[in-house]
C-alpha cells in the first residue's frame, strides 16, 4: 500500500515537472532576435559604493572616482546617455511651489546640493539656482570634483522634453500626493499624442492612481504590488499565467536569481508583454533590496545577448557601446 502511494507520488511530481519544464523552457522557443532596450538610469552621472547603504543615505558623499565629467538628473548627462546608446532615460521628477516639475532624485535638496529643505517646499527658480555637484566627494570630503559646476544644471520638466522631443522616457512619480498625479497629468495632456507615447510613468501610491484617473491615454507601469508579483509568480509561474500583479507593471530581474524565474528569458518576456509589462534586467542582488544596475561587462554576460526586454543600467557609457557591437 505504502509502495503504490509512493509511486503515485512520484508520477505527480514527474509529471509536474514534464509540464513545467515544456511550458517554461526556451529550448522549444524561438530565440528572440531583438537586442534588449537599455534604459539609463537617471541618464548618466557619478556610480557610489552601495556598502552599508541605507534608504538616508546621502549618496553624493561615497562616489566612486570620476570617470567622466556628468551629473545625474540633468540635461548634459542624458545627451551623453542617448549619445552612449540608450533608449530610454529614466528620472524622478518633483512638483515646485510655482506649479512646475523639476527633474531631481532626493526628497530632500541637503546631500547633493548646497540647500536644505524638501524639494518640493521650493520655487522652479529657487531649484535651478542651487549648484547640484556641490555635495559629491570621492575622498570622504577632503575635495569636492564637482563643486561650482553644477549649478542651474537642475532642469524642468518642460526643457527636458523640449531638449529631447523624440526621445524615450521613464518618469518616476515619488510621492503619494494626489495633486501631484493630477498636475502631471494635465502636463502630458497638452502634449501630441505621438510625443505621449513615448512616455511611460511608474510608480505607486495615490499619485499614480490619481494620474492614471486623469491621463489614461499615457502609459503606466504601477509598482505596489512588486513584492507580491514575485511570490504569486514564482508559485504559478509555472504554468505560465501572469498573476494579476505582475501585470502593467516593471518585473525587474537580478542578474543572479534570473535563471531561476519561470520561463527566463524568452518566454517569461512574451508573456509579460501580453499584459503590458516590461522584463527588466538589474544588475546582481546581494541578498537585500536593491535597484543595482547592469554596470560591468562581467555583469552583462550573465544576460542572454537576445531578449524582448530592457537592460537597466547606471553606466550606460560601458553598456550602450557593449550591447551596440553584439
Amino acid at each position: 500500500m505504502i509502495r503504490r502511494i509512493f509511486k503515485a507520488l512520484a508520477l505527480i511530481v514527474a509529471a509536474f515537472v514534464a509540464v513545467a519544464f515544456v511550458v517554461n523552457t526556451d529550448l522549444l522557443a524561438p530565440e528572440s532576435a531583438a537586442r534588449p532596450l537599455l534604459i539609463a538610469h537617471r541618464g548618466l552621472g557619478q556610480t557610489y559604493s552601495r556598502e552599508g547603504l541605507e534608504n538616508d543615505t546621502c549618496t553624493a558623499e561615497r562616489i566612486f572616482a570620476p570617470e567622466h565629467p556628468y551629473l545625474e538628473n540633468t540635461i548634459e548627462g542624458f545627451e551623453a546617455a542617448f549619445a552612449a546608446g540608450a533608449d530610454i532615460v529614466e528620472f524622478d521628477v518633483h512638483p515646485t511651489t510655482d506649479g512646475q516639475f523639476a527633474v531631481f532624485h532626493d526628497w530632500t535638496v541637503d546631500c547633493r546640493t548646497e540647500g536644505s529643505g524638501v524639494t518640493r517646499e521650493h520655487s522652479l527658480a529657487e531649484l535651478k539656482a542651487l549648484d547640484v555637484g556641490y555635495g559629491y566627494t570621492a575622498d570622504g570630503g577632503r575635495t569636492f570634483p564637482f563643486r561650482g559646476k553644477g549649478g542651474g544644471l537642475m532642469p524642468s520638466l518642460d526643457e527636458v522634453l523640449e531638449a529631447f522631443p523624440d526621445r524615450r522616457f521613464l518618469i518616476n512619480i515619488k510621492s503619494n500626493d494626489e495633486d501631484e498625479g493630477r498636475l502631471l497629468a494635465a502636463r502630458l495632456n497638452a502634449l501630441p499624442p505621438e510625443r505621449r507615447a513615448d512616455i511611460t510613468i511608474y510608480g505607486g501610491g495615490r499619485a499614480v492612481e490619481a494620474f492614471k484617473a486623469d491621463s489614461p491615454q499615457t502609459k503606466v507601469l504601477g509598482t505596489d504590488g512588486a513584492i507580491r508579483c514575485f511570490i504569486r509568480h514564482g508559485l504559478l509561474g509555472w504554468s505560465g499565467y501572469v498573476p494579476e500583479d505582475c501585470r502593467q507593471t516593471l518585473f525587474m530581474v537580478p542578474a543572479n536569481f534570473a535563471p531561476f524565474i519561470w520561463g527566463y528569458p524568452h518566454r517569461l518576456s512574451a508573456r509579460l508583454a501580453e499584459h503590458g509589462t516590461m522584463l527588466v534586467a538589474l544588475g546582481d542582488n546581494p541578498g537585500r533590496p536593491s535597484t543595482t544596475g547592469v554596470d560591468d561587462e562581467a555583469t552583462l554576460r550573465k544576460l542572454p545577448r537576445r531578449f524582448e526586454g530592457a537592460i537597466w543600467t547606471d553606466r550606460i557609457d560601458r553598456i550602450g557601446p557593449l550591447v551596440h557591437s553584439d
